[in-house]
């Protein structure tokens, strides 16, 4: 509780715009040192060696959110490239869907209607482009009603998931 309320007076100081830094995974990958500093303020008073651990944690998690930044806008520049050079007539649509993805890794075909104001058989037929080229991945195994994630997206923050 306390991790996500200094994450909100981040926010509430307009040091973060959103919070962005969360610092439960260095909290988590540190967990006996986040006891440990809490036991010694209780004991001892040591607010600098809890501040001290804080700030650690505070680097180590905007480092990685760099990072991560850095490769969603290398991924972005990939794709846009490769849907530009394998989708022909259909790249338009396609750098369309590409950006909605990046706010919303998971699809339907009713989506891709919505979001790119194509037919049906249309919507149909650029999800199966972006599938074939490795964009989108069919996440259900059905013939109908299918969903489909934007898998190396997804990754991205899988990747980050595993080392907490």
């Amino acid at each position: 509780m306390g991790r996500l309320l200094i994450t909100f007076l981040l926010v509430q100081e307009e040091i973060l715009r959103e919070p962005i830094l969360y610092l439960s995974i260095f909290l988590k990958r540190h967990r006996q040192d986040y006891y440990d500093r809490l036991q010694a303020i209780r004991e001892k008073g040591d607010w600098e060696g809890w501040l001290a651990f804080f700030l650690e944690g505070v680097a180590a998690v905007s480092t990685e959110a760099t990072a991560t930044a850095r490769a969603i806008v290398r991924l972005r520049e990939e794709e846009r490239v490769r849907i530009g050079q394998e989708l022909g007539r259909r790249a338009a649509s396609g750098l369309q869907l590409l950006e909605y993805l990046f706010r919303n890794p998971v699809v339907s075909v009713k989506r891709v209607e919505e979001v790119t104001g194509l037919s049906q058989p249309a919507a149909n037929a650029l999800t199966n482009a972006l599938e074939e080229v490795g964009v989108l991945r069919e996440m259900t195994g059905r013939k109908t009603y299918r969903i489909f994630g934007f898998d190396r997206y997804l990754q991205l923050f899988q990747e980050r998931e595993v080392r907490t």
